[in-house]
C-alpha cells in the first residue's frame, strides 16, 4: 500500500495503523512526541527480529540509523574496529571505500558511524529522498555483508599489523642482517586513533572511573580499544565478534523525518532483513559444526551491583599540570529519566560554574585548578563524574571530603531554588533551539538508544521530556532535590575515587610498547619476520590496487541533475532605523530572538589583545554595580538562553587586511526579550574591573589555560592550523594573539607572575572595557519576529553605549608575519600537522572548482595516501573561500611521509582523470555541503561574516554555479598551483616528542607545555 499524502504524519497514520502489519513489520504502537512535533512508530520485523522506531515528521533533513548492541568482553576495541571496517567494502558494493565514495558523491548532511562503551551506531541524513535509500543500501549492505569475511587486510588496516621498518644501510633488502636490524612496529588506523584519543588525561581518566565502578561488566573495558591490548586480537576473534552481533535480531533501525515510509519498510524487508546475511551463515555453518548455540549470543550486558572504590591511583606519561584526580557516581537506571535528569540539573547547579556553590568550595580550597562535572546518561547505569583538574599531588581523599562536606550543607540549608529553576530554564531553552551540532534526526535517534537499548518499551522515552521538566519544576516546592542529593552524595553504596598521576615519560607506554616490540622481533624467526614484510607489502598492493570499474559501477550514485535550486535566503537588511546600525535577519526561530553586537578592535594596541581575551572570560564572572556574581549567574541562566563574550577576527578583501571583533552574542525565547536587551548591557558597562576579587581572576585565568592545553593535546590539528596561518596571514597572526599559541604563552606568563601583575590586569581590563564598548564602531545584528525586533529595541534603547573619544581607534598595528617553522611537544604518541597560506599571497584565486579540487584531493588521493596507507586518523585539503588554503593531518603516527604525500598532490591532481559519474559525484558532495539545511544562530552568524568581512554577498552563489560547472580538465589545470601550495605553504606540527624527533623537516621545536 502506498498513499499519496504529502504531510508524512498523515500518511505514517493511514498507513501504520497498531496491531497491523506492513511489509513484514508489526506495528506495535503509536505515540505523539510534541517535544520533536512527530509521532513515533514503534515496529518489529517479525521473521528477523529486528526492532524500527519511525520518527513521523515535517523536516526534509530525512535521517536513517541502525544500530547494534555492542558491550565489548575486552579492551581490544573489536568493535571499534569492526565499525571501521564494515565500511570497507561489502558483497554488493566491492569497493574498498564505499564510506568514502559516499562522502565524495551523495548529498548527505550526515555520514558515519559511532562506537559507544556498549552499542554501534550506523547513521546517515540527507535533504534528498532517493539519496537516503543509497545511503541505506550501502550502509546495511556493510553492516551485514561486509568483506571483512573475504579480505583480511580490512581488519590488517582499520586494526592492527606489524611492520618492520629497515635501517638505511643495512644488508641486502630481505636478507637475515637486514631483518634483524628492522625496527618492528604496529600500524593501523584504529590503533593510531586510540594513541592519540588516550593521550587526553581527561578520557584516560574517565575509563579508570568506569573501571572501578562497573568491574564486572562491560563498562569496565576501553570500547575503543587500548593499543597495548588492540595486538591481542586475531583476525578469527573478529569475524566472530561480528558474526555474533551484527544479525537483524541485534539491531535498532531509525526512521526519521519526511519520507515515504511505505517504500522504507518494503526495502528493509525485501532487501536485507528477509534474506540471509554473511554473519548469519557463518552462525550457521558454526551451528552445523557442532558448536554449542549459547556460545554464539551476543557478549552480554548486565547490571553491576553495587561497589564502592575507595581509592585507585592509575599513572600516565604527561606533563604535570594534567593531574586529576575524579570521583564517580552511580545514578541509578538509564530507565528513570526523572532521577537522570533530575541528577543531571542537580549537579550542573552546584558545579556548572564559578558561582555555583559546591564548584566554589572546592576552588576556595585551592585543591587544583578547576573543577568540572558531566552526567553520562548513555549507559545502562548512568555516572556522573566530578572531576578535578590541575590538581595537586595527594589531594584526591580530600577532594571527597570537601565535596561532601559541602554538598551535606546544602542538603541541610537546602539546594538554592533559585538556581535550580535557572538551570531548568536553561536546558528547556536548549531542547526548544534544538540546536544538536548535528542533522537532527541523527542526534534523535542515538537520543533514543540511550533508553531503548535496555528495554523494547523504551524506544521514545528519553524523547519525551516536557512531562518530567514539568514533574521537576513542581519538586522545587519540596525537598525532593535535597533528597535526591542526600541519596547520590552521602548514602551512594556506588561511588568511586581515582587520582591521575602524572609520571616521566620513560615510564610510560611508548617505553613498554617499544620494549615489547623489540622482544617481539627478537624471539621471532627468520621466516617469520620475512612474512611480516611480505604481509605488509601485499597489504600496500592492496591498499594501491585501483577499484575495476565494474566494481565502481555497482554504488549507487545521484547526478548533478538531481540537484534541486538553492534554497533561498531573505535578503540580509542593514536596519538604519534602529538605534545602532543592525543586521536584520527574517529567519523562523520557533519563537526564539537573538542578539548580537559586533564592537571593533581596531582601538586595541595589538600586545593588548590578549587582554581582550581575558575581558571577554571575566565579564560573566564578575559582580557588577547592579548585582553579585552569583545572582547574576542565576539571571543569565534563568532568563537567556545564552550569553557569551567572544572574539572573531574577519580577513578583508585586502590582502594585508584584518577587522578584528569583541562580539557579544545573546539569545532568549520571545517572552523574555527584555532581559536579551538589558542582561548583556548590565554585564559591559558595570561589571567591577577595577577591584575584581584576585582568587576568582585567577581561577579564570587558570581554567582558560587548562582548557587550552587540552585542546592541544586533541585539537592539535585546530592549533597548528591556526599556527601556520599566522606565519603568513596578519588576520592569523591577530588570532595567536587573541586565542591561540601566543596568548597561551602570554597566559602562562600572567599566572606566573599573578601577584604583582594584578593590579595592572584590574587597570588594563577597566580601560579597555571603557574604550570598547562604545558606539562608535559598533554593529549590531538580530534575529527573530518583527514584533520581537521591534519589542528588542524598544527596550534596549541606544544600549547605553558612549559615543567614545575617537582617541586611538587606529592603535592596531600587526606585526608582519613571518615563518617560524615550529614543532611544539604535547604529551602525545602521535602527531597533528598543517601547511597552510593565504592563496592571494601566491596571486591565486580560488574559486569554486578549487571546491571540487579539494574534496577530490581529500577523499581519494589523501585519504588512501595519508589514511590508508599511512594509519593517521584524518587528513585533509581545504580551499576555503578564497582567504585559505592548507593540508592538515589528524592523529598522524609520523610526520615526513605525511609532508612527502602531500608534497606530491599537485603532480596527483594534474593527472587526474576520473570517470564522469566519479565526477558528478564530487560536484553533487560539494554543493549538497553548501545546500545543507543550518540552523538560524549559526546562519546568522554566517551572513554576518560575509557582510563584515567585506565579502560579495552574492559569492555563495556565484562560488556553487561555479562548483556546478566544473570540469576534469580544470582540476587537472590546478594541480600546478596545488604543487605551489604545499612547497610555499608553512608547515607546523603538534606532537609527541619521541615522533618530532624522528622528523628530519629540521622543525624549530617548542615544548609548548613546559
Amino acid at each position: 500500500m502506498s498513499t499519496t499524502s504529502t504531510d508524512p504524519r498523515a500518511a505514517a497514520a493511514a498507513l501504520l495503523v497498531p496491531g497491523t502489519t506492513c511489509h513484514g513489520f508489526t506495528v506495535e504502537r503509536r505515540e505523539t512526541v510534541p517535544e520533536l512535533d512527530a509521532d513515533a512508530y514503534v515496529l518489529r520485523h517479525t521473521a528477523s527480529g529486528a526492532r524500527l522506531l519511525y520518527l513521523a515528521c515535517d523536516d526534509e533533513n530525512k535521517a536513517f540509523a541502525i544500530g547494534f548492541k555492542t558491550p565489548p568482553a575486552d579492551s581490544t576495541g573489536v568493535f571499534h574496529i569492526l565499525e571501521h571496517s564494515v565500511l570497507c567494502g561489502s558483497a554488493k558494493f566491492p569497493v574498498k571505500e564505499p564510506f568514502v565514495d559516499l562522502i565524495k558523491s551523495s548529498m548527505q548532511t550526515f555520514l558515519n558511524a559511532m562506537t559507544y562503551p556498549d552499542k554501534t551506531i550506523y547513521p546517515v541524513a540527507t535533504t534528498n529522498e532517493q539519496d537516503l535509500y543509497n545511503l541505506m543500501d550501502v550502509y546495511l549492505d556493510a553492516v551485514f555483508n561486509p568483506a571483512i569475511y573475504t579480505k583480511p587486510t580490512i581488519f590488517e588496516q582499520e586494526g592492527w599489523h606489524y611492520e618492520l621498518d629497515l635501517p638505511e644501510g643495512a644488508g641486502g633488502e630481505g636478507s637475515a642482517a637486514s631483518l634483524r636490524e628492522g625496527t618492528l612496529r604496529y600500524n593501523g588506523v584504529v590503533f593510531n586513533e586510540m594513541k592519540g584519543a588516550l593521550s587526553d588525561p581527561m578520557s584516560v581518566l574517565d575509563d579508570a572511573v568506569n573501571a572501578a565502578l562497573y568491574p564486572d561488566t562491560a563498562y569496565a573495558h576501553e570500547s575503543g580499544g587500548d593499543p597495548r591490548a588492540i595486538p591481542a586480537l586475531t583476525y578469527e576473534q573478529f569475524l566472530d565478534t561480528h558474526a555474533r552481533h551484527y544479525n537483524p535480531s541485534n539491531s535498532y533501525i531509525t526512521l526519521y523525518g519526511d519520507l515515504d515510509v511505505d517504500r522504507a519498510l518494503a526495502f528493509l524487508d525485501e532487501r536485507y532483513l528477509s534474506q540471509p546475511s554473511a554473519a548469519s551463515r557463518r552462525m550457521d555453518a558454526a551451528v552445523a559444526a557442532g558448536e554449542d548455540p549459547s556460545a554464539l549470543a551476543p557478549n552480554p550486558l548486565g547490571v553491576q551491583a553495587p561497589v564502592t572504590c575507595e581509592y585507585k591511583r592509575v599513572e600516565m606519561a604527561t606533563t604535570p599540570e594534567n593531574a586529576l584526580v575524579g570521583l564517580g557516581l552511580v545514578l541509578g537506571s538509564a530507565l528513570d529519566r526523572k532521577r537522570t535528569i533530575a541528577a543531571d540539573i542537580l549537579f550542573e547547579a552546584l558545579l556548572g560554574s564559578n558561582e555555583a556553590p559546591v564548584k566554589k568550595a572546592i576552588l576556595a580550597a585551592g585543591l587544583g585548578g578547576n573543577v568540572v562535572s558531566y552526567t553520562a546518561a548513555e549507559s545502562l547505569q548512568p555516572y556522573e563524574l566530578i572531576m578535578l583538574q590541575n590538581a595537586q599531588p595527594g589531594v584526591a581523599r580530600e577532594l571527597r571530603r570537601v565535596f561532601q562536606d559541602a554538598c551535606r550543607d546544602l542538603c541541610e540549608r537546602g539546594v538554592p531554588r533559585e538556581r535550580l529553576e535557572a538551570i531548568i530554564s536553561s536546558n528547556e531553552y536548549d531542547l526548544r533551539q534544538r540546536d544538536y551540532g548535528i542533522a537532527d534526526g541523527v542526534a534523535i535517534a542515538c537520543d533514543a538508544l540511550s533508553t531503548w537499548l535496555y528495554d523494547d518499551d523504551a524506544a521514545t522515552l528519553a524523547l519525551k521530556y516536557s512531562p518530567v521538566y514539568e514533574e521537576l519544576r513542581g519538586e522545587l516546592d519540596g525537598s525532593y532535590f535535597e533528597d535526591l542529593l542526600c541519596e547520590l552524595v552521602l548514602e551512594n553504596d556506588r561511588m568511586a575515587l581515582v587520582e591521575l598521576v602524572p609520571v616521566d615519560a620513560g615510564a610510560g607506554s611508548e617505553g613498554a610498547e617499544a620494549a615489547e616490540l623489540a622482544a617481539k622481533r627478537d624471539a621471532m624467526t627468520d621466516a617469520e619476520l620475512a612474512d611480516v614484510v611480505e604481509r605488509t607489502a601485499a597489504l600496500r598492493a592492496a591498499q594501491e590496487a585501483e577499484d575495476t570499474p565494474e566494481d565502481k559501477a555497482t554504488l549507487p550514485r545521484l547526478r548533478v541533475s538531481d540537484i534541486g535550486e538553492a534554497r533561498p535566503e531573505p535578503p540580509l537588511v542593514v536596519d538604519t532605523t534602529a538605534p545602532i546600525p543592525c543586521l536584520r535577519h527574517g529567519i523562523p526561530t520557533n519563537r526564539l530572538a537573538y542578539a548580537m553586537q559586533y564592537f571593533d578592535l581596531s582601538c586595541v594596541a595589538f600586545e593588548d589583545l590578549p587582554y581582550v581575551t581575558l575581558l571577554c572570560r571575566l565579564l560573566k564572572q564578575l559582580p557588577t554595580r547592579e548585582h553579585s556574581a552569583e545572582e547574576l549567574d542565576n539571571l543569565i541562566a534563568g532568563k537567556l538562553g545564552f550569553l557569551s563574550f567572544t572574539t572573531e577576527v574577519m580577513t578583508q578583501p585586502d590582502v594585508d587586511g584584518v577587522r578584528p571583533y569583541l562580539l557579544v552574542s545573546a539569545g532568549a525565547l520571545s517572552e523574555k526579550i527584555d532581559a536579551l536587551a538589558s542582561l548583556p548591557r548590565e554585564v559591559w558597562s558595570s561589571a567591577l574591573l577595577a577591584d575584581a576579587d584576585a582568587d576568582r581572576v585567577r581561577d579564570v585565568l587558570t581554567q582558560i589555560r587548562i582548557g587550552l592545553e587540552q585542546g592541544f593535546i586533541n585539537n592539535g590539528h585546530s592549533a597548528a592550523l591556526g599556527r601556520a596561518m599566522s606565519y603568513s596571514s596578519p588576520s592569523a597572526v591577530v588570532r595567536e594573539q587573541l586565542s591561540g599559541v601566543d596568548f597561551y604563552l602570554f597566559l602562562r606568563d600572567l599566572l606566573e607572575h599573578f601577584d604583582e601583575r594584578l593590579d595592572d590586569l584590574r587597570a588594563k581590563l577597566a580601560e579597555l572595557a571603557g574604550r570598547i564598548f562604545v558606539v562608535d564602531g559598533c554593529m549590531a545584528s538580530f534575529t527573530g519576529s518583527d514584533e520581537d525586533f521591534d519589542a528588542y529595541w524598544d527596550a534596549a534603547g541606544d544600549l547605553g553605549l558612549g559615543a567614545g573619544d575617537g582617541a586611538g581607534r587606529d592603535a592596531l598595528v600587526v606585526p608582519a608575519p613571518c615563518d617560524r617553522h615550529e614543532a611544539f611537544v604535547i604529551p602525545s604518541d602521535i602527531c597533528f600537522a598543517a601547511s597552510a597560506c593565504d592563496p592571494r599571497r601566491l596571486g591565486l584565486d580560488v574559486t569554486g572548482t578549487w571546491a571540487v579540487a579539494a574534496n577530490a584531493l581529500s577523499y581519494d588521493y589523501l585519504w588512501n595516501e595519508i589514511r590508508v596507507k599511512g594509519g593517521a586518523y584524518g587528513c585533509g585539503f581545504r580551499a576555503a573561500g578564497e582567504r585559505q588554503t592548507a593540508f592538515y593531518t589528524y592523529r598522524d603516527p609520523a610526520i615526513d611521509p605525511s609532508i612527502e604525500r602531500v608534497e606530491r598532490a599537485g603532480a596527483w591532481l594534474g593527472r587526474f582523470e576520473p570517470d564522469e559519474a566519479a565526477f558528478e559525484g564530487f560536484i553533487v558532495s560539494c554543493v549538497s555541503g553548501m545546500d545543507a539545511p543550518v540552523k538560524p544562530y549559526a546562519l546568522t552568524k554566517r551572513r554576518n561574516t560575509t557582510y563584515l568581512a567585506g565579502l560579495d554577498p552574492h559569492a555563495r552563489e556565484e562560488r556553487r554555479a561555479q562548483m556546478l560547472a566544473a570540469t576534469p580538465g580544470e582540476l587537472r589545470s590546478l594541480g600546478t598551483d596545488v604543487t605551489r601550495i604545499a612547497a610555499e605553504s608553512p608547515t607546523c606540527v603538534f606532537g609527541g616528542r619521541d615522533v618530532i624527533a624522528k622528523s628530519n623537516a629540521g622543525f624549530n621545536v617548542v615544548d609548548l607545555l613546559a
